[in-house]
């Protein structure tokens, strides 16, 4: 249903369902991320063909170590995904944590995982719940409220988006697509592993928001992804 991409690792699927419900569709899931290089953000989104139950949303938490004594701390809400907004970018630091860092302090720490200012050592748990969105709503107000002014609404349906009926499917297709087409050239091989630079990532999720600003309904193209 789900898939995370950590800048600089491979897309990660192996995700694992927590719970077991009478009809075999599980709610709760979760995936165990190493911590080592540090990572301060994370990409989360839909599978393609994932659609969820009508007024539901998928709320993540993602549980770090304690920076003091290394135990997992409680599970902190970091947002949510929805039919209408199948993919995002999402902070992972420990509540409390300082100003996030420049680009290439984070660019360094991925270089380098022995480094001085490499992240906690350990594992985090990103957790994934199926939930009503009534219920996620004061979470996301919540959450963005702590948001500095500027940023981008964390709102699960945009208001330019709240009237349309375009297919889940095809909304995380072109997104997915969208992402493919702009990072596959920033692409490096590490080990025979194709890696992707954080910049790259901030990047293409920049100009992706510009585009949506600019033009709310160039998803709902056939071909959106043509001068991009």
């Amino acid at each position: 249903m789900f898939s995370v991409v950590v800048p600089g690792r491979p897309c990660l699927t192996d995700i694992i369902a927590i719970d077991s419900q009478p009809n075999g569709q599980a709610t709760k899931f979760a995936f165990t991320i190493p911590l080592s290089p540090s990572l301060s953000e994370i990409v989360v989104f839909f599978l393609p063909g994932t659609t969820l139950p009508p007024n539901t949303g998928a709320a993540i938490y993602a549980q770090l170590p304690d920076p003091n004594t290394g135990h997992p701390s409680d599970f902190r809400f970091i947002g949510a995904l929805a039919n209408e907004k199948p993919s995002g970018i999402f902070t992972v630091r420990p509540a409390g944590a300082s100003a996030r860092r420049s680009e290439a302090e984070e660019e360094d720490d991925m270089l380098d995982e022995g480094g001085a200012s490499g992240g906690a050592a350990g594992v985090m748990t990103l957790g994934i719940s199926i939930e009503d969105a009534q219920n996620i709503a004061p979470q996301l107000a919540a959450l963005e409220a702590e948001r500095p002014s500027g940023q981008t609404s964390m709102a699960l349906v945009p208001q330019a988006a709240a009237q349309r009926q375009v297919s889940t499917k095809v909304l995380a297709q072109r997104i997915i697509g969208n992402a493919f087409n702009f990072l596959a050239s920033f692409a490096q091989n590490d080990k025979g592993q194709d890696v992707v630079p954080l910049k790259s990532f901030h990047n293409w999720w920049a100009k992706f928001e510009r585009r949506i600003e600019a033009d709310p309904t160039f998803l709902e193209r056939e071909d959106p992804t043509t001068n991009v």
